[in-house]
């Protein structure tokens, strides 16, 4: 046993355990004499340990009577406290950093009563005058009456330092070598980000943080630590850890689990907010940066599109999914667009499980079409999904297949959603659209309510769904301001109740049809809104109704809405969007007068 152990063990009261005592010894002195990756990795890894014993240290220098006391009990406390604060990663820690000083601050007698306490009380000013950014004795002895806290600055100064000899250590990856057999240090690497775990919230931190993330991976040896991925992911997730844009995104290249939570947070805030809208997912989405992030990664649209496509499976009939995967995916192919000549990558590539026949016609915008193709669009989109379905009821006739078939056609719906402006351009022309001319598009709207047989039985929904456009184009038909026919009204809204062993038709499906009438119908804007407002007081689609006015709006701006009088088409909308505000207004203060009587 070794000189200062014995007289350690002599001395020491009981309540300090000799064998830690020795053990933190050694490691002061381990951690001071170099700085290498191991020695880093290790300090980290010992820091919350080392804060247990500087808190127990810091008792036991509180109970003793004087400095003299203490520094006669443990002679080499002076020396242990001296080397910590030498050590970057110590005094990085905010937490070792106070009791660090509090320890230092116990010694410090503010009335020295021997040559100990004197000498003692020097060492002590020395030390923080060394570790302060400034020189002078003022500035130490106001430390010491602050607890014995340096300055911030020179925290940030160490930490700063030590950021930057991390990151020195990173080295060059083996892309950036010029001779093959030149050793590169991506094993340094693993080490470094093991490191990096205890600064992740510091912001002095970043560079390092992202020199580590957007290191690129050309080895084995190249690996991050998935203690720091973890943290990082935590960290950021809590808002205590700002990261420029590259470096988030990289952060989800390397770590599922916190690109996983990013688009759960903003499923989230659609499925939560009570609130939403059309609007409100708009932006939602422009503050998002997932949409950019796939456009540079497959690998992190892949797994986007993936938690759509299971999130849609759960959440068939909620609109707001729908039209946040849509609105998701349109963002997503502009920020795509200019990059794909640099990344060369095809739509199949991309949408891998989509029916590869509809990908171009489905996936091409309205507005990059000329509006007198739109209805042939839209009839040959029909017809392909149409034979699609007829597939799948065929090999629904032999048991062993049919779970393909129905993979198959959830794929091309997965898809009509993804790309439900189609949809809409189709709603749209079905309001200028004679018997003959609406089966298809009627058909094409139906099987985007209505995607699968299995318990909606679509040839009898299809049925429905031309029995609203009927009651629609009757009630538009005749111009004028005749009192809207009532019978013609209670069938539309009888049609939203469920029949015998067939589920209700889509409320949507009809919100889109009277909303579309009432916006783009010749009939006078007084009589549209007379009819949709009895049609929502009957029925009760207040939120439907605001949705659809809303989503035609935006489409609108968008340039995906066929009108030639733009401005005419806004306030129709405008007018419509006050009808129902008004609505809704008299029957809040008619229910609360119901109340108060």
């Amino acid at each position: 046993m070794s000189q200062p152990l014995i007289q350690l063990q002599q001395m020491v009261e009981p309540a300090l355990n000799i064998q830690e005592m020795q053990f933190w010894l050694d490691k002061a002195v381990a951690w001071g004499q170099t700085d290498s990756l191991d020695t880093q990795k290790d300090t980290c890894l010992h820091l919350s340990r080392l804060r247990d014993f500087l808190q127990q240290l810091l008792i036991h220098i509180n109970n003793m009577s004087s400095t003299t006391e203490t520094m006669k009990r443990l002679p080499f406390l002076g020396q242990f406290l001296g080397r910590l604060c030498w050590i970057p990663y110590v005094t990085a820690d905010a937490t070792s950093r106070r009791l660090l000083f509090q320890c230092l601050w116990g010694l410090f007698s503010e009335h020295p009563g021997s040559a100990v306490e004197r000498k003692a009380n020097q060492w002590i000013r020395k030390v923080l005058r060394q570790l302060s950014t400034e020189e002078d004795d003022v500035a130490a002895q106001a430390l010491l009456k602050h607890m014995g806290v340096p300055p911030e600055e020179y925290h940030v100064k160490v930490l700063r330092k030590m950021v930057a000899l991390m990151q020195k250590n990173i080295g060059k990856s083996c892309s950036s070598l010029g001779d093959i057999n030149q050793r590169c240090s991506c094993d340094n690497i693993l080490a470094t980000s093991e490191a990096c775990v205890p600064l992740v919230t510091c912001p002095e931190a970043a560079p390092l943080i992202g020199a580590l993330l957007e290191q690129p991976v050309t080895c084995v040896r190249a690996a991050l630590s998935e203690d720091f991925l973890d943290a990082l992911s935590a960290a950021h997730s809590s808002q205590c850890l700002s990261l420029e844009e590259q470096a988030v995104v990289s952060l989800w290249c390397h770590n599922l689990s916190s690109l996983e939570e990013a688009v759960l947070s903003l499923l989230e805030c659609v499925l939560t907010n009570t609130g939403s809208t059309p609007q409100t997912i708009q932006e939602q989405l422009a503050k998002s940066l997932l949409p950019k992030a796939c456009a540079q990664h497959c690998s992190i649209f892949s797994v986007v599109n993936d938690m759509f496509r299971s999130i849609l499976k759960q959440a068939e009939g909620i609109e707001f999914v729908k039209y946040l995967i849509q609105t998701f995916t349109s963002r997503f192919l502009r920020e795509l667009s200019p990059l794909r000549h640099q990344m060369s990558v095809s739509l199949k590539a991309l949408f891998p499980q989509s029916p590869h026949s509809l990908l171009v016609p489905l996936l091409t915008p309205p507005s990059e079409m000329p509006q007198e193709a739109w209805r042939h669009h839209l009839n040959w989109l029909s017809g392909s999904l149409q034979r699609l379905t007829e597939e799948e009821e065929e090999r629904d006739r032999d048991s062993s297949s049919s779970t393909r078939g129905h993979r198959k056609v959830f794929e091309a719906w997965f898809l009509l959603v993804q790309c439900a402006q189609w949809v809409q351009v189709a709603v749209q022309l079905l309001v200028t659209s004679g018997p003959e001319e609406c089966t298809p598009l009627l058909w094409l709207l139906t099987f985007y309510h209505h995607p699968t047989n299995r318990g909606h039985h679509r040839a009898l929904q299809l049925v429905r769904a031309k029995e609203a456009w009927d009651h629609l184009h009757s009630l538009f038909l005749v111009l004028g301001c005749p009192p809207p026919p009532v019978d013609r009204l209670q069938s539309l809204v009888a049609l939203l109740s469920p029949q015998p062993e067939i589920p209700p038709l889509s409320p949507f499906l009809i919100v889109d049809l009277l909303v579309n009438f009432a916006v783009f119908s010749q009939q006078s804007l007084s009589a549209s809104t007379e009819i949709l407002q009895m049609v929502v007081d009957w029925s009760g689609l207040f939120d439907e109704t605001h949705h659809v006015l809303s989503s035609l709006e935006l489409r609108l701006n968008e340039g995906s809405c066929l009108s030639s009088h733009a401005n005419k088409v806004h306030l129709r909308i405008k007018a419509l969007h006050n009808t129902l505000k008004h609505g809704a207004l008299l029957r809040t203060k008619h229910s609360h007068s119901n109340t108060t009587h």
